[in-house]
């Protein structure tokens, strides 16, 4: 039996329509041993983002964003996130979304955007899918002093880490945003790669 001959949608209910739309699905499931049961999901149907690393391999540095984030406030974590940049593909190709979001949130103007890979950050609850890029900068490519829109009310502060110090802030708790540990991760094991 095929994968998607095992799922049939029944019914959809927009819960919300907001910053981004919550439906609630009902389906028709038939597991592994052939039995259908009725379950009941919610889905947050967020639209596609990229993010990126953007690494000095003269220094040996990254550089990172700090910005606040409700949701984060909302569990009592520390909300003003150390994350890499990253936003909303707002319709273009995730290279093109990346390039302007590195240069909107750092100030950096990026030479190349490598893609590595994408992700779904919580595919049990949320559509949005995220593709990775990687890009070397150097002093030169830093255009604007970047800090984001103020249009749409960013307040992102630009940071400059060494790499191992950065990873460091990993298992400190300083860094706790998955898609920038995902990323600093990958540096460590691709550094020699880098340079």
């Amino acid at each position: 039996m095929q994968p998607k001959s095992r799922v049939k949608i029944v019914g959809e209910e927009t819960l919300s329509n907001g910053w981004t739309r919550l439906s609630s699905y009902l389906l028709d499931y038939i597991d592994r041993k052939g039995a259908t049961q009725r379950l009941k999901r919610e889905v947050y149907h967020r639209t596609p983002a990229a993010c990126i690393l953007l690494y000095d391999p003269k220094r040996d540095l990254v550089v990172l964003v700090r910005q606040f984030r409700l949701a984060v406030h909302l569990n009592g974590d520390p909300a003003w996130m150390i994350e890499v940049p990253a936003g909303l593909l707002d319709d273009d190709h995730p290279e093109q979304a990346i390039r302007r979001e590195a240069i909107e949130e750092t100030g950096y103007r990026l030479r190349e955007a490598r893609f590595l890979f994408k992700s779904y950050p919580s595919p049990g609850a949320i559509a949005e899918v995220v593709h990775f890029f990687v890009s070397l900068i150097d002093t030169a490519d830093r255009v604007t002093e970047g800090g984001g829109l103020a249009e749409e009310h960013e307040d992102i502060e630009v940071l400059e880490i060494p790499l191992d110090e950065a990873t460091r802030m990993i298992e400190t708790g300083e860094i706790f945003d998955a898609k920038t540990i995902v990323l600093l991760q990958w540096a460590l094991l691709n550094r020699s790669n880098l340079r």
